[in-house]
């Protein structure tokens, strides 16, 4: 493990880290003009100046602002292969972009093409219990052709969040701790490679390995995904605990004891503590019965919190739409805060942390359960996410409404972003990436990046698909 830098570096690298992209000069696309009108059944190129460009560059986080030199919207795998071609007969870096979620605006680029995967969301049904997915399909889409026929993947709760994005880099939920990662129901890919190959998975170990968890965008486009579905459970009940004007040091005793209770929770059951400013909230799930454990869950909150309230077993559908969020776009960072093993990961520091949460409205820090089948064997020799033996995920948010809050608010995550770095929380999340992170390889992948390495020289030789965290030659 490297050294902790000191919190003036970070601060530096911070600044400096958007500029760090490694990619080769762009050739003039004016040399072929013609070249981009070349539209098809199977895709549609946009530059600066279409109506539709302005539509498409934009993702779900309004703080992002990349103007690539080309979008090229793909109906099918036809499709992604030509604008593929294309990007690499012209030297444009790619960047892919299913549902536009990525939080640090990976899906797309300044000066180089984004392949648009949106228009590709076909569900088709294999047999009764296979699916087949395009990589822009959405989680309601999904539940939605799902739960009707009792069947489910274990994906996330965001409504409006691309299949590909999600499992490409692992995918937890409500329900992960039931079914594994949403990456573990993950049986093939259809995808194109560097050179506008189209390769499949199957017969391919280590090229399915590495898409769960370790491709998101990284040396292909996955353009298929199949998938084995789970018997849906039929019902899901909520819990919700809140604790009002915490300061840090009640909202860490809190914090503390919800790290004691939630070894007592069944693989059913998903449990999240959410610091909102001063609002203490802590959320748990169950699809399955309400045994003693969980009752003693249950007690054990209501004792240090202030009030409990309760939502009787509803309808999977039904229960699942009180998490979808928001579905249009809006200004925030969020980033992955660290995986833990338990508390005294944290305990010498997290007072520091929580103060700074707790005095500033819009922050949000949150612990959520992982740990039970995500740490299942098989699923861990099976795929690339290096993290299974971490019981505990945490994020950190801060939202605002205008562009003028948004510096205070950065110069406050950042704040928080060091106690952790400083700190040596080694782990972290490649679905919530940061820009800040110094050692992502280490963070996001683990002794899992060399094995990457190696499928990126094998399928994207010429690095076209390059970002600023892209897993590198």
């Amino acid at each position: 493990m490297k050294q902790p830098i000191n919190r003036k570096k970070f601060l530096q690298l911070s600044l400096l880290a958007p500029l760090s992209i490694a990619a080769k000069p762009l050739q003039f696309l004016g040399e072929s003009p013609g070249e981009l009108l070349k539209n098809n059944e199977n895709v549609v190129y946009y530059k600066a100046g279409d109506a539709e460009y302005e539509t498409l560059r934009k993702g779900f986080n309004k703080r992002i602002d990349k103007k690539p030199a080309v979008i090229a919207l793909c109906k099918n795998t036809d499709g992604v292969a030509a604008a593929v071609k294309y990007a690499a007969r012209k030297n444009l870096p790619v960047a892919v972009k299913s549902g536009g979620h990525c939080m640090e605006g990976f899906s797309g680029n300044n000066g180089g093409m984004v392949i648009n995967l949106s228009a590709m969301n076909n569900i088709e049904w294999l047999n009764s219990e296979a699916i087949k997915l395009n990589p822009g399909c959405k989680l309601a889409q999904i539940y939605d052709a799902l739960l009707p026929k009792k069947r489910f993947i274990p994906g996330g709760s965001c409504a409006g969040v691309g299949i590909g994005g999600l499992v490409l880099g692992g995918g937890y939920g409500l329900t992960a701790r039931k079914f594994g990662l949403t990456c573990d129901s993950l049986l093939a890919v259809t995808m194109v490679d560097g050179t506008g190959n189209v390769i499949s998975s199957s017969g391919n170990d280590e090229l399915l390995w590495a898409c769960k968890g370790g491709n998101n965008g990284n040396f292909g486009i996955v353009t298929e995904l199949t998938f084995t579905t789970q018997h849906a459970p039929a019902t899901m009940q909520s819990h919700r605990f809140r604790a009002y004007k915490v300061d840090a040091v009640r909202a860490t005793a809190i914090l503390q004891k919800w790290f004691e209770l939630t070894p007592l929770l069944p693989v059913d059951c998903f449990s999240a503590f959410v610091l909102n400013g001063r609002t203490l909230y802590i959320l748990l799930t169950n699809v399955g019965k309400q045994t003693a454990s969980v009752q003693s869950f249950i007690s054990g909150l209501k004792e240090v919190t202030d009030k409990t309230t309760n939502t009787p077993p509803q309808p999977l559908a039904k229960a699942l739409k009180a998490y979808y969020g928001r579905t249009y776009p809006m200004y925030f960072k969020n980033a992955s805060a660290g995986l833990y093993k338990n508390f005294s990961e944290i305990e010498s520091f997290i007072d520091k942390a929580l103060s700074i949460v707790s005095s500033t409205q819009g922050m949000i820090y949150q612990v959520n359960t992982l740990g039970g089948n995500i740490m299942n064997p098989e699923f861990e020799k099976g795929s690339a996410f290096p993290h299974r033996a971490f019981p505990y995920f945490s994020e950190l948010q801060t939202y605002w409404e205008k562009p003028s809050q948004e510096k205070r608010l950065l110069e406050r995550f950042q704040q928080v972003q060091y106690i952790f770095n400083s700190n040596g929380i080694n782990a972290q999340y490649r679905n919530y990436p940061d820009i800040n992170f110094n050692n992502w390889p280490e963070l996001y992948y683990g002794s899992n990046y060399k094995r990457l390495q190696q499928v990126k020289a094998m399928y994207d030789p010429a690095n076209l698909f390059r970002y600023e965290q892209s897993v590198k030659l």
